[in-house]
């Protein structure tokens, strides 16, 4: 969707149909600093002790400092989120969430729909998506990216039509991999079966960086 409203050619190749990837299991909510009386500062510091500083701490800054925009952003597009008796956006509390870097209590940071805030998020998103000219290939399965001869650029993907079997090979100036995780490399996991690393396994293939593989 952002790709296409910044007017790039976009096409979004998906194994599944979008409403039923893996993000429509989550429930909890989404965390941000919304409240008068919290700060994303706090936010971040529970996020990286959560992480038990191991995360990536720019990465975790950013995101918790853009974390109420991006929520509001997603009320503007229509995400039914849960409301107070004033009509504001209801937050819960969730768990290593406080207030003043850890010395002021609970936070209640968590802003959700129910419990069913990833279902509300991909349909809002899908739904949003479809106002743009967004050409989408549902029931591809990515196979492969495809590499310059210098393995220095990405020129696009090799890609199978699950219906009939057929390849498919898309050209594109910039590829984005968004592939979730890969749960089910476990022999004991709550992720979906579709969430195999796919992705991840089509970077290392083409001899590309990825962290974290372990």
């Amino acid at each position: 969707m952002g790709l296409s409203e910044a007017g790039f050619k976009t096409a979004c190749i998906t194994k599944l149909f979008p409403t039923r990837s893996h993000t429509v299991a989550a429930q909890g909510g989404i965390n941000a600093a919304l409240r008068d009386n919290d700060d994303w500062r706090w936010h971040a510091y529970d996020t990286v002790k959560g992480a038990d500083w191991l995360g990536d701490q720019p990465s975790i800054f950013l995101m918790c400092k853009e974390a109420p925009a991006a929520v509001l952003e997603l009320e503007s597009f229509g995400l039914p989120f849960s409301r107070t008796d004033k009509g504001e956006i209801y937050q819960r509390a969730f768990g290593g969430q406080s207030l003043n870097f850890g010395k002021g209590g609970q936070a209640y940071r968590c802003a959700c729909a129910a419990d069913r805030t990833g279902h509300a998020l991909l349909h809002t998103l899908y739904g949003r998506s479809l106002a743009f000219n967004t050409d989408y290939f549902i029931e591809y399965f990515a196979l492969d990216l495809i590499m310059s001869k210098d393995n220095e650029r990405c020129l696009g993907v090799i890609a199978m039509n699950m219906e009939d079997g057929s390849i498919h090979r898309f050209r594109a100036n910039n590829t984005v991999l968004a592939t979730g995780g890969y749960g089910r490399a476990y022999f004991s996991a709550t992720s979906a079966h579709t969430c195999t690393g796919d992705g991840n396994a089509m970077v290392l293939r083409a001899g590309l960086p990825i962290e974290d593989v372990s």
